[in-house]
């Protein structure tokens, strides 16, 4: 069969329509309203494959590559996609998909009627895997020749780099991986978006809807931040509506192309959904949910108060979920969620909510209150010690406020975007750090596991690439050392340097230096005990400008218009050296007592010569550097991964790759920035190759290389850091046990991949 309609097809028949075309085969069939169209069968791009004669080139093409090779993977992918489309489509086949449009026009009652034209690979969709938005899709197409052109760049989009990379990564044989290409109406929307007919993260019976104006693709892209709803299935009621300010939408011109516009000023905050529409779709997730007997991820449309569905596929997460680890789930079901924003640190809080606007108020924190603000800075870090919950307004997983709580173990909720203004002062609440919702009301939490345990269920893996923990003040250095990690790979300064409230430089003009050192001493021992006699790296002081004016006698600091660029890191240090001699004097202090486990990393170089100034005043307070102690940089600039190998010509014994700073460096991106977030990612192939080119020449130079920054949490970058060679990743506490297993898996995987090669 070349051509199938949608009628003609079911869930089963994934092998001849791909998951996308048999699933709206199998809506159709159930009655649920779909946009007609059909399915370009599997069978006809096999037939088109090997009819052309090109399938053989192209398996020879993907069969060379290194997918770990960037450049080369790319390549790759546009020279499999030139083949293709600069093939002609064969008379045989360009009838059936004529034949087959002519008929839907017909149907519709339109002459060359739009259509959406989308991928749907025969291991797309699976329960097990999602494949989807690898491929292409082409909306707004009208005309038989456009429809077999775009059919045909459909079949290319099988091979985007990003699938190629994907169906390697999981093992799916490129040769039985075929595409089915959907033919289908367009739905020219008012309003559309997604629908999982449970919570993706929990399981729970909850309707979780996200929509926005026009076409669907300003949802599924991500351009827009959409309205959040939650409906209970059991009774329909609506538990949380969320309106975002949506700032574009995607929609058709005078021509029929989809466009991207902005959202009129007075529909921006309007909400999308009524609780008519909500409902109604909520009673159509039901009824899908019920068909296919498991949890749906669905995308629908509005158009004219028509509601259509346009896609549904299970939920591939739920295996991923794990509920083992929170006993208080029912909190859930018993109260209404007041706030949502995104779950930064597992646990559950509940406690008496203190509203922060300003440091001057940290002070009515008690123990055991939920502290909520717009978002936290180094100077709350003690009464964040005291809350048993954050909330925040803003921020991501990888701002201040997720990455002290989870060191520190509390509970945290960031991005709610209201929370400051929804939640009253004094009121009980609880929290749920693992799933981002925020209840109505005080619960009873039981005591998390102790660290013995997670110590005892951590120890049996062992790995050659060490696995160390992040730690930012002594608190938590025996949560984290309880955790089997192999060392500290960064400790920050900041907050050991900054716990007394005062400004460095008032210590030193008032002659207070001792007093400086001392407390610097003081912390870092903490964290070196708890540690002995594993490696602890110590980072010189980091802080921007915007961190140090809250301080006692931070008032002279410099009001610059973007600290983050600004006077920080070793460049401030050298300017300050009284400063960075305090810390290599307490470092010395230690060193002098027998704590051989420390090691010291200048952040934020951008040139060899701030390395070499940073050891000879070192060498200047009695420490030598590579004989006492070891001596390291930080690679956070692009300009050092660009220039590594001049650092090693100067000396040092180790990196480490601050993945979050470079990532923004290396992207222009503010991951703290709303408008801007979106595009901050570690995994972008810029940044990669920057960490590849480190972690290489490190390897060639005998210098240890390590990573500290928000990507050595995410498995899927620490398998490429281990095949890379790196010598250890360094993850924030409650990530050590799970990036030890990845890491494991990784070298697992190398030597079996090893081990294939000389098979063959």
């Amino acid at each position: 069969m070349y051509v199938v309609k949608f009628e003609e097809i079911g869930k089963s028949d994934i092998g001849i329509a791909g998951g996308k075309g048999a699933n709206l085969g199998e809506l159709t069939q159930a009655g649920i309203p779909v946009p007609p169209g059909f399915v370009v069968t599997a069978e006809t791009y096999e037939k088109f494959m090997i009819d052309s004669g090109i399938n053989d080139a192209v398996m020879e093409i993907l069969n060379k590559i290194d997918i770990n090779d960037t450049k080369e993977l790319q390549s790759a992918a546009e020279e499999i996609k030139s083949i293709i489309v600069n093939t002609p489509v064969p008379d045989d086949i360009s009838i059936y998909i004529t034949e087959a449009y002519n008929q839907l026009c017909q149907r519709v009652d339109e002459e060359d009627t739009d259509v959406a034209i989308r991928s749907s690979a025969t291991a797309e969709d699976l329960p097990d895997a999602s494949f989807a938005g690898q491929q292409d899709t082409f909306l707004h197409v009208s005309g038989v020749e456009n429809v077999i052109d775009y059919v045909r760049k459909c079949w290319a989009s099988l091979f985007e780099a990003r699938a190629i990379f994907y169906r390697e990564e999981n093992d799916f044989d490129h040769s039985k991986v075929l595409i089915a290409v959907v033919v289908q109406k367009m739905a020219n929307a008012d309003k559309a978006g997604v629908m999982f007919t449970v919570n993706p993260s929990t399981g729970e019976e909850i309707a979780l809807i996200e929509g926005s104006w026009g076409l669907g693709e300003a949802v599924v892209s991500g351009d827009v931040t959409p309205d959040n709803y939650a409906v209970d299935k059991k009774d329909n009621k609506i538990i949380n509506v969320t309106i975002s300010d949506k700032k574009v939408m995607y929609t058709n011109d005078e021509e029929g192309t989809s466009i991207k516009v902005d959202v009129p000023e007075d529909m921006r905050n309007e909400r999308v959904l009524s609780d008519e529409e909500l409902i109604e779709l909520t009673e159509m997730g039901k009824r899908i949910q019920a068909h296919y007997g498991e949890p749906m991820d669905t995308e629908w449309a509005f158009e004219n108060g028509t509601l259509f569905l346009l896609q549904a596929r299970p939920i591939t997460t739920l295996d991923d979920v794990d509920n083992s680890a929170d006993d208080d789930a029912e909190v859930s079901e018993d109260k209404n969620v007041i706030v949502k924003g995104l779950g930064a640190s597992p646990g559950i809080a509940s406690g008496i909510v203190k509203i922060i606007f300003d440091v001057d108020e940290l002070d009515k924190i008690e123990d055991g209150d939920i502290m909520v603000t717009t978002m936290t800075t180094p100077d709350m870090v003690p009464a964040m010690r005291r809350a048993s919950g954050i909330i925040t307004d803003e921020g991501g997983v990888t701002c201040h406020a997720s990455i002290i709580s989870r060191e520190l173990g509390i509970p945290c909720v960031v991005g709610t975007g209201s929370a400051t203004a929804t939640l009253k002062e004094n009121v009980g609440v609880t929290l749920d750090g693992k799933k981002g919702l925020v209840f109505e009301g005080l619960t009873e939490t039981k005591p998390e596991a102790t660290a013995d345990v997670v110590a005892e269920s951590v120890a049996p893996i062992i790995t050659v690439t060490e696995v160390k923990a992040n730690v930012s003040m002594p608190e938590a250095a025996t949560k984290a050392a309880a955790t089997g990690a192999d060392g500290v790979g960064l400790l920050r300064t900041e907050h050991l340097m900054l716990t007394a409230g005062v400004h460095p430089g008032k210590f030193i003009a008032e002659g207070r230096e001792d007093e400086l050192i001392n407390t610097i001493a003081e912390n870092v021992m903490i964290v070196a005990d708890a540690f002995y006699p594993k490696p602890v790296w110590y980072r010189t002081l980091d802080a921007p400008t915007d961190e140090f004016i809250a301080l006692d006698g931070g008032e002279n600091e410099p009001r610059e218009h973007n600290p983050m660029l600004g006077w920080r890191g070793i460049r401030r240090e050298l300017d300050q050296p009284e400063i960075l001699k305090c810390e290599f004097k307490a470092i010395k202090k230690l060193y002098d007592q027998g704590y051989t486990n420390l090691g010291i990393m200048i952040p934020l170089s951008q040139h060899p010569d701030e390395l070499r100034k940073a050891k000879a005043l070192c060498e200047e307070v009695g420490l030598r550097p590579h004989k006492d102690i070891d001596f390291g940089m930080m690679v956070e600039i692009p300009a050092a991964a660009l220039t590594i190998e001049d650092y090693i010509d100067v000396g040092i014994d180790f990196v480490s790759l601050g993945t979050n700073d470079l990532t923004q460096y290396t992207l222009a991106v503010d991951r703290n920035n709303e408008f801007v977030a979106k595009h901050y990612t570690e995994e972008h192939p810029a940044v990669m190759k920057l960490i590849e080119r480190t972690i290489k020449k490190c390897a060639e130079a005998g210098v240890k290389c390590s990573i500290c920054g928000q990507a050595g949490s995410v498995p899927r970058i620490v398998e490429k850091l281990v095949s890379y060679g790196i010598s250890s990743v360094s993850s924030n506490t409650d990530a050590v046990a799970e990036v030890r297993k990845t890491v494991a898996r990784a070298e697992q995987k190398l030597i079996l991949d090893a081990a294939r090669k000389r098979l063959e």
